[in-house]
């Protein structure tokens, strides 16, 4: 029965907060870069993170008592972001570490297995797996943020990890947080629809904030049922990882400030391309274009749900997703021919 509250509360909150904003002239998409109005010229409120933070911290219940405030930090740090009263990446990035490194070590959620029996045995030293969940987090969290600049990119990315971990974990009896991920698939899902036809952005404090709670919940999951493969995990996450990873490389080899934001992201060069193509609206082939890439997203996820024990499938399967976004990268470049600022 909770859950008709929860959708209740979410979507007229949403309704609620976005009047708010829209009308006091707060927290709105500015366009303090070029990076930020590549897609979209018009005012939105970023109020995506406002909902998805006031939402869990009402219905979850966790038992990390630390958890809700460190939501609530790393919420903050977005919204400085957004305002542009962080404008630098080096600080924001710092920022980040600290953050996570507290939650981390405060209640000892770390990376302890990744099902390769001799980086196992070093995973042991308890500050190893320290250090690589907070690189996990970190790459995780910018590089949500890179991938968020489209519509339902971000939202309808997580909405199919959730609901394909929820699938799991019910049909093979996996011990994991069902009431978090049942909030949140509720929660992305009143997001969703609003994000579709553009009437809000999750903006970087929702972003952070997503990624760093899924990276907790699916570190949990992993932890907890040591028939879930690591790389399954991994298979979740590649995009937003391998889309950090890819432009920060990117960057670096055309002499760039890797930290800098850039139009030059695969769902920007797709809506390029689709838009030489068409002539929709703005705003439908921003839509489509998240669409376009969770889909295939999604159907990479539904392969990995299949083998989601078997490490070698799933490092196959990784592999093979990497390629493909590699050949969509360099085939768009071309067809493009977009030169960013």
């Amino acid at each position: 029965m909770y859950e008709i509250y929860v959708i209740l509360f979410t979507f007229l909150s949403t309704i609620i907060v976005n009047f708010f904003l829209l009308k006091s002239n707060l927290l709105l998409d500015k366009k303090y870069s070029s990076h930020k109005s590549f897609l979209n010229k018009n005012i939105v409120p970023l109020s995506g993170g406002i909902i998805f933070l006031i939402t869990i911290c009402l219905f979850s219940k966790t038992d990390f008592y630390s958890f809700k405030l460190i939501l609530v930090t790393i919420f903050l740090v977005g919204v400085f972001s957004d305002l542009n009263l962080i404008s630098s990446p080096d600080k924001r990035l710092f920022i980040q570490i600290f953050i996570v490194s507290v939650f981390i070590y405060i209640n000892n959620i770390y990376i302890n297995s990744i099902s390769w029996v001799w980086v196992d045995y070093y995973l042991q030293n308890t500050y190893l797996g320290y250090f690589l969940s907070l690189f996990c987090f970190v790459i995780l969290i910018n590089g949500t943020n890179f991938m968020d600049g489209v519509n339902i990119l971000v939202i309808g990315y997580y909405l199919s990890i959730s609901l394909i971990v929820l699938y799991i974990a019910n049909s093979f009896n996996l011990e994991f947080n069902f009431n978090l991920t049942k909030i949140i698939v509720i929660i992305l899902a009143v997001l969703f629809i609003f994000n579709f036809f553009g009437k809000l952005f999750l903006g970087d404090s929702g972003a952070y904030l997503i990624s760093f709670v899924f990276g907790y919940i699916l570190i949990d999951l992993s932890n907890r049922n040591p028939t879930v493969s690591s790389f399954f995990i991994a298979c979740m996450l590649w995009y937003p990882a391998y889309e950090n990873l890819f432009s920060i490389i990117r960057k670096i080899i055309k002499k760039k400030i890797p930290t800098k934001a850039d139009n030059r992201h695969l769902h920007q060069l797709l809506y390029i391309f689709i838009k030489n193509k068409v002539s929709y609206s703005n705003n439908i082939i921003n839509t489509l274009t998240g669409l376009i890439i969770n889909f295939f997203n999604l159907l990479f996820f539904l392969q990995a749900a299949k083998n989601f024990d078997n490490t070698k499938e799933l490092i196959i399967s990784i592999v093979v997703a990497v390629l493909f976004y590699n050949f969509a990268y360099y085939y768009l470049s071309k067809k493009t021919n977009y030169r960013s600022n």
